[in-house]
């Protein structure tokens, strides 16, 4: 009887409701207001037929619960992909929101990718281990401001159900690094999704920096993105707007050889032997990727629950234009003789190079699989592509020339130029017999244009047992590219060069052994590399210039990655060696060596923490020199600087949507020594406290 008595008076209710809802709705005039809209909704009277108990009970329950939402959205709701995971089929990831190598912010500092440079983040830098280029055709040879780029390939787009905003920051003590990322991304519809990227990267350096602007580091990455698919899954496309504004100073290194023996100094009033110069890389490109699936379209498991969509077959298209400024400013004369001569001012350089390059790709792409849960095995596929690349380039001066007044002014003077066209076929065949045993090969050769004759062959077998035994990639490629425009002709200040090289060509073969539940990673590489281009000078002298050996440099690297948890104790590790049987031209360590051990745990019941140190080692080799105003590690003095581990102590932590991390970079500074070097003569960042934050939106 009371359940009777609750159903009738929660009836009298609605009914109520009801009337008095219909009242406002015949005095109310303002049908636009959408509030109201929600509000006069009644789904128990749309039908027009009489509502029973139960009924009426439910539409009450729903009009309850449109008065809150009870969805907390976070980054299971965002999806993310690229052009590399969208190349054979449409593949999505979740938003990776951990903490592994977060503290790891900065490009040159990556575990399994380190790098030397001239100081902190932002300046000139190269690799430390031996990376070789896997690119053939026309380059200008300019690669020391890479890690700093944003380009097309380096772009994620996104599947958003719900606006995604990452903000991150790092800074540290002194204000003299700061980094600024922001990321946006959201669905206009189911099919359409836009976003952009900004980033801003500022630093100064410890020396002779005080009210001098041209001594601070400033860069700018902006990019505009989008991707379509359509509601067929049949067409994708992929675009991108990229803005690129690089500023690194140039210092050519300070005066005081022993900054780290003398004792403590003011290093802000240690003088620099440029004190005005900096190189700036301007520029802006436009990428647009275009694909569509003709035939049958198949599905298959990633293992978690979600389908990759398969094409049978596909056709693409891409378009991409390139237009860079790379520049090198310098005001002054070169009083400490950093320059080994000059061909048009004494005391002002204004040399700079233009390039463009439109491609435009077009490939087919023929799957053959089989049908049904077997769609993993037996799969062919053959992709054939034709590359049209058209470069022009124009390289300038800054020359006293007579005006059309017979005055001397100083204007930039163009000193070469060309204009070109390479085309390139590509081809790759893969066949999978299995999702145990794939089978890869590639070709790409130049068959016509200035850099006729250049390839990139390669080929990649692998190999899996279960899930306990691992899998073996064995791989193989071979490759001949032509020297870089820097290397054969090039026309500034401060250098200038006329030479003809042969092509560079690499043989490799690699053997890599990977078991995800162990967590172990093996990798055993050897390289020929013959005709070997590189930066040289006299013996220390400061004359660099381009040479190429005559003979073959062997090439042996060894690389081993492994991870241990204990309870809540967990320590990677990854170790390289590397032996050449030319270490005094391939100038780099023996052994490079990365740890960190770092304990888990969960404070206050809601922050879940990570409190470590991570270490670095190399053994010691004869340092590279660079020269200012080339923009090259070169072949300098024989030097080699005392190698010591440099260990860096963090906290990192997440609170829900919040990534953040205190580190004290250099901790032991002054435990071994006071200081070190990774090129000749320019001394790397002290001892700071460094703070980063990240914070996640969905909404």
């Amino acid at each position: 009887m009371p359940n009777k008595l609750k159903y009738i008076l929660l009836l009298f209710i609605c009914v109520c409701s009801q009337v008095a809802f219909a009242q406002i709705q015949r005095g109310n005039n303002n049908q636009d207001d959408p509030q109201r809209r929600i509000n006069l909704r009644d789904t128990g009277t749309t039908s027009g037929k009489k509502l029973t108990d139960d009924q009426m009970l439910d539409s009450l329950r729903k009009k309850q619960d449109r008065k809150k939402d009870s969805v907390v959205f976070n980054s299971k709701f965002i999806r993310i992909t690229n052009e590399r995971l969208l190349r054979d089929s449409t593949q999505l990831r979740p938003l990776d929101t951990g903490l592994y190598n977060y503290e790891n912010y900065s490009p040159l500092l990556q575990p399994r990718s380190p790098k030397i440079s001239l100081g902190n983040t932002g300046l000139p830098a190269r690799s430390l281990l031996f990376e070789p280029s896997h690119t053939i055709g026309f380059e200008p040879g300019l690669h020391e401001l890479d890690p700093y780029m944003l380009r097309p390939e380096n772009i994620s787009y996104y599947r958003a159900r719900v606006a995604y905003t990452q903000l991150y920051l790092v800074g540290y003590t002194g204000v003299k690094e700061q980094i600024f990322k922001i990321t946006h991304a959201q669905n206009i519809n189911p099919q359409l999704n836009v976003g952009f990227n900004l980033n801003f990267t500022g630093s100064r350096g410890y020396y002779s920096n005080n009210n001098v602007l041209a001594q601070n580091v400033s860069d700018v990455n902006a990019a505009v993105f989008t991707w379509y698919e359509s509601k067929s899954k049949r067409y994708n496309l992929l675009g991108n707007l990229i803005y690129n504004n690089i500023k690194a100073p140039v210092t050519g290194s300070i005066l005081n050889d022993s900054i780290f023996v003398t004792g403590s100094l003011d290093k802000s009033s240690q003088p620099v032997r440029l004190p005005a110069s900096y190189e700036n890389w301007k520029g802006a490109s436009f990428y647009l990727k275009q694909f569509y699936y003709i035939g049958r379209i198949d599905s298959a498991s990633n293992g978690k629950g979600k389908a990759n969509i398969l094409p049978t077959q596909r056709v693409s298209y891409t378009l991409k234009y390139e237009a860079t400024k790379y520049e090198y400013l310098q005001n002054g004369s070169d009083t400490y003789n950093v320059f080994p001569d000059y061909y048009y001012s004494s005391n002002r350089s204004r040399d700079s190079l233009s390039v463009t390059h439109l491609q435009n790709d077009f490939s087919y792409s023929f799957y053959l699989r089989s049908r049904g849960e077997k769609v993993n095995k037996n799969e062919l596929k053959l992709d054939l592509g034709l590359t049209q690349d058209i470069y022009s380039y124009g390289q300038y001066v800054s020359d006293t020339t007579l005006n059309q007044y017979g005055v001397r002014v100083v204007l930039p003077a163009k000193v070469q130029n060309n204009s070109f066209q390479d085309l390139t076929v590509k081809g790759r065949m893969s066949y999978k017999l299995s999702d145990r045993a794939a089978l890869e090969a590639n070709v790409q050769q130049i068959v016509q244009g200035r850099d006729f004759g250049d390839f990139l062959y390669d080929a990649k077998l692998t190999l899996a047992g279960n899930d306990k035994a691992g899998k073996i990639i064995l791989e193989g490629y071979s490759q001949s590219s032509t020297a870089p425009l820097v290397y054969t002709s090039w026309i500034s200040n401060h250098f200038i060069f006329h030479n003809k090289f042969s092509n560079q060509k690499t043989n490799s073969v690699s053997f890599n052994y990977i078991n995800s539940p162990l967590k172990l990673d093996f990798k055993a590489e050897y390289f020929l590399i013959t005709d070997y281009l590189y930066f040289t000078a006299q013996d220390n002298g400061i004359d660099a210039h381009p040479a190429q050996l005559g003979g073959s440099i062997n090439m042996i690297k060894l690389s081993f990655g492994k991870s241990i948890a204990w309870r809540r104790w967990h320590f990677d590790d990854y170790f390289v060696y590397q032996k050449t049987d030319y270490q005094s031209t391939l100038r780099t360590p023996q052994f490079y060596n990365y740890a960190s051990i770092y304990y888990k745990a969960l404070f206050f019941n809601v922050l879940y923490s990570n409190i470590g140190m991570d270490v670095r080692y190399n053994s010691t080799y004869v340092a590279p020199s660079y020269a200012p105003g080339l923009g090259q590690f070169y072949n300098g003095p024989n030097v080699t600087f005392s190698s010591y581990p440099v260990a860096t102590i963090f906290l990192k932590a997440t609170l829900q949507r919040t990534n953040l991390f205190i580190m004290y970079d250099y901790a032991n500074q002054g435990l071994f020594s006071k200081g070190y070097y990774t090129v000749n003569r320019y001394p790397q960042q002290d001892a700071a406290l460094k703070i980063g934050v990240s914070w996640s939106f969905y909404n």
